[in-house]
């Protein structure tokens, strides 16, 4: 990267992630030498914080568990006050592959989107879910692109790289319930542009995930719903580009 590259920051939110949040600041460090990590420790009762600042990230203590939407949020305040052109989010868990990351951003700098979403399910690259999972991100899929009018595939990705646009508006309004399918039409309503871009996934590498079994179907009604009623809202404005 040279001079001219955009101030950029990636945004590790993580939760009890301490098996795995050191690998992760390592490959993002190594595959994104130019870019700040920023861990958002949403009230994690392991030693999380700790290992994520010895590892050598800038690490936000949030005083309790926040919830996903929140502490993304947060990260996008802290970038719009401290003048980052680009955010990329990557989770602490180790399911994003930060060799990823070179490709968002490039995608991002193409300048024909605001917002880049990795999708997993765009190539066959050997990610293997649950069918529980499948068939919700496919119902949503298909909700979303019924709404947009734009084809998604992974509504629920949050392997992500913004440009300024984009920071500016999820530092103002972002969901915090269903972050990932719920920003996807808030984003599009507010006149940002949006596309995919294949990535690679990975089970994760510790801790455990807050979505089981038995919560996945009471999550795709009550994320149907938020969506939904969102549509009742006024479409949020976006600053228009320079």
């Amino acid at each position: 990267m040279t001079d001219c590259t955009p101030k950029t920051l990636v945004i590790v939110p993580a939760l009890n992630e301490a098996d795995s949040i050191a690998g992760v600041i390592a490959r993002i460090r190594a595959c994104a030498p130019w870019a700040d990590v920023l861990v958002m420790n949403d009230g994690s009762t392991d030693d999380t914080g700790a290992i994520a600042g010895a590892a050598g990230a800038q690490v936000l203590h949030l005083p309790h568990n926040v919830g996903i939407g929140a502490s993304v949020q947060t990260g996008f305040m802290f970038a719009d006050l401290n003048g980052y052109d680009v955010v990329i989010r990557n989770d602490g868990d180790g399911q994003h592959e930060p060799q990823d990351i070179p490709a968002l951003f490039a995608a991002l700098q193409a300048g024909d989107a605001d917002v880049v979403i990795g999708s997993r399910y765009l190539e066959d690259r050997g990610y293997v879910g649950t069918a529980a999972r499948r068939a919700g991100s496919l119902i949503l899929a298909r909700l979303i692109t019924a709404i947009t009018g734009q084809q998604f595939t992974d509504p629920t990705s949050g392997f992500i790289a913004c440009n300024h646009r984009a920071i500016r508006l999820c530092a103002q309004i972002y969901p915090h319930d269903y972050p990932e399918p719920e920003s996807i039409v808030l984003l599009h309503r507010a006149g940002l542009r949006l596309r995919e871009l294949p990535v690679t996934m990975k089970p994760r590498e510790g801790g455990r995930s807050s979505i089981t079994f038995l919560r996945s179907g009471y999550y795709m009604v009550k994320v149907i719903l938020a969506i939904l009623v969102g549509l009742l809202r006024p479409a949020p404005a976006a600053e228009e580009p320079e």
